[in-house]
């Protein structure tokens, strides 16, 4: 298995680094560096501080993504479905969090909030032309056109 190395910065406030749950898992939790319980009201969304600066990979994205358990459980979830750290940025990661649900939700101390993946990003080299290849079977359908709508 490839090996990436990442620095990781603790701040003041910061309790818990990134850390995999299991041997298995594809993101490293990102815990909450608050100093008591934070209330999200219910439909309310807000920031979230993790305690740590990272100095992503040149080459690589940092993808703050959800963990299923709280969206499953109490509808919490990421206000921009995944967030991008660029290789460049250098403040502290935060994870900004919407609570979906009719029920305020609490986050405690420490709580895992989100994760954290790290991807291979290509840089990409734009050649404007006069037309692309030939047409393909799908052509311009888009927004479901693959797929049978069942309702």
């Amino acid at each position: 298995m490839h090996t990436v190395q990442m620095r990781v910065k603790r701040l003041p406030h910061g309790k818990t680094l990134p850390a995999y749950a299991t041997k298995g898992s594809a993101g490293l939790d990102l815990c909450a560096a608050i100093d008591s319980p934070l209330l999200v009201g219910a439909r309310e969304r807000t920031k979230v501080p993790t305690g740590f600066v990272i100095e992503v990979p040149e080459g690589y994205e940092g993808q703050v993504v959800p963990r299923s358990g709280l969206a499953a459980k109490a509808g919490i979830s990421l206000t921009n479905c995944v967030g991008t750290i660029d290789s460049d940025y250098r403040g502290e990661v935060q994870v900004l969090i919407i609570n979906h649900s009719e029920t305020p939700y609490t986050f405690e101390p420490g709580e895992r909030i989100a994760q954290l993946v790290l991807v291979p990003i290509p840089r990409i080299e734009v050649i404007e032309v006069d037309d692309l290849g030939e047409l393909t079977e799908r052509g311009v359908g888009g927004f479901g056109s693959t797929g049978k709508t069942t309702r």
